[in-house]
């Protein structure tokens, strides 16, 4: 229980083995549940096809069908070092929103490619977009080595196309490995069919992945999901974002501006005298008349300036342009606040990284640019680069998602 836990993504294009190398990891770590390879074979010839490890991910019947994932989906394992939650994001064109709510949510990424097909369209625009999210640990992983006949001279070319696209964003993958995810060859253990291959399989190179220590040496971030009134007190639900608290910590409520006092630590309907970054508690404080969801708890003596205007990078996914001064919905962590873009700059399109240098009135669909934002309530923020919870956020409009962004300038 004590192990620490490592969300990884896993992206590409469509048809480039997402699913199926989950499906491996699942099968070659023994963390599939009682039965569940029954019923993807039962599954399988259901619908007159062979059994996929794919249909271990791929639980609509209509992704069965279609061979594609659809939603993004979630699967656990682990190992003697860590545990893992594996996020499969959709590869296809049309579902780029479920692929950055995926991501959204990673710690690494694994940027699988066919060996065979090579470089493709979404190949370039997942890795721009892990950049843009703020993903720095990377792992490429050349898949459907069985198709290229395990050729050292096919894994060269692709990963010397690779590296080049990549030093363009800049990305610096932390392994590049030769993989059959179906035949499951340098997946758990390492390869007889690739000896020329002197890196760690794939699971060893997941394991070397180093983990984020510094959230809890950085200031007290608590941010407030929900408010309940238990018997006579109210308990403060939410999640330590950076951090510790502790009972008699004095704290300072943002936007409110207002200061008060934690009584008393919850956690699964215990007491606890401290609790640390990555942990979802409830808190009683000595004053919580004024507070509700969507505030921000922080260190007494260090808190963020609550703010009305910051500086990000947008990434814009709606067929209507992002334009200047038109209102929009910003949600950061539980934060809901209106918007409006001020100054959009040298937007960038995400398959070709061409840059348009200047401002300009509006941002299109699969650009990103350097956006300036206003907001017509204040909003507790912080750089990505010092707290990424703070500091990512999305854009909405009609209850639908439009853009995904970062603060980068607080």
């Amino acid at each position: 229980m004590d192990q620490p836990t490592a969300n990884i993504v896993i992206i590409g294009h469509l048809d480039h083995g997402k699913s199926t190398l989950i499906g491996r990891l699942l099968l070659d770590t023994h963390s599939l549940p009682n039965g569940k390879l029954r019923e993807i074979r039962d599954a399988a010839r259901e619908l007159g096809k062979k059994t996929e490890l794919a249909f271990l991910v791929d639980q609509l019947k209509e992704e069965r069908q279609q061979e594609r994932s659809i939603e993004t989906t979630q699967a656990s394992f682990r190992t003697a070092k860590r545990n893992y939650v594996l996020i499969d994001a959709p590869g296809h064109a049309e579902f780029i929103t479920n692929m950055l709510t995926g991501a959204s949510m990673a710690d690494a990424a694994i940027l699988i490619i066919d060996a065979y097909e090579g470089i493709k369209e979404q190949t370039r625009r997942h890795a721009y977009l892990i950049k843009l999210l703020g993903i720095q640990k990377v792992i490429m992983a050349l898949n459907k080595m069985d198709l290229a006949k395990y050729q050292r001279r096919r894994f060269e070319v692709i990963k010397a196309g690779l590296t080049k696209f990549l030093q363009d964003l800049p990305i610096a993958p932390f392994a590049t490995i030769p993989i059959s995810a179906k035949e499951g060859e340098n997946i758990c253990r390492s390869s007889l069919r690739m000896k020329w291959y002197k890196g760690p399989p794939l699971l060893q190179a997941l394991n070397r992945l180093p983990l984020d220590r510094k959230k809890q040496i950085k200031p007290l971030r608590f941010c407030v999901q929900d408010i309940y009134q238990l018997e006579k007190e109210k308990v403060v639900v939410g999640k330590v974002v950076s951090g510790t608290i502790q009972n008699g910590q004095h704290v300072m409520v943002l936007p409110l501006l207002k200061k008060t006092k934690v009584n008393l630590i919850k956690i699964y309907g215990a007491d606890k005298k401290r609790a640390y970054a990555g942990e979802n508690i409830g808190i009683c404080l000595q004053d919580s008349k004024a507070l509700r969801r969507g505030h921000i708890i922080a260190a007494e003596n260090n808190f963020p300036v609550p703010l009305y205007s910051f500086k990000s990078n947008v990434f814009w996914i709606s067929k209507e342009p992002l334009r200047i001064n038109q209102p929009f919905l910003v949600r950061l962590m539980t934060q809901e606040v209106e918007c409006v873009a001020e100054k959009i700059e040298n937007p960038i399109d995400s398959s070709t990284l061409k840059i348009t240098k200047g401002r300009t009135s509006e941002l299109k669909f699969n650009q990103a640019a350097k956006v300036i934002l206003n907001t017509k309530r204040p909003l507790v923020a912080e750089n990505f680069s010092f707290i990424d919870e703070l500091g990512r956020f999305v854009i909405e409009r009609e209850n639908r998602l439009q853009g995904v962004g970062i603060v980068n300038n607080v």
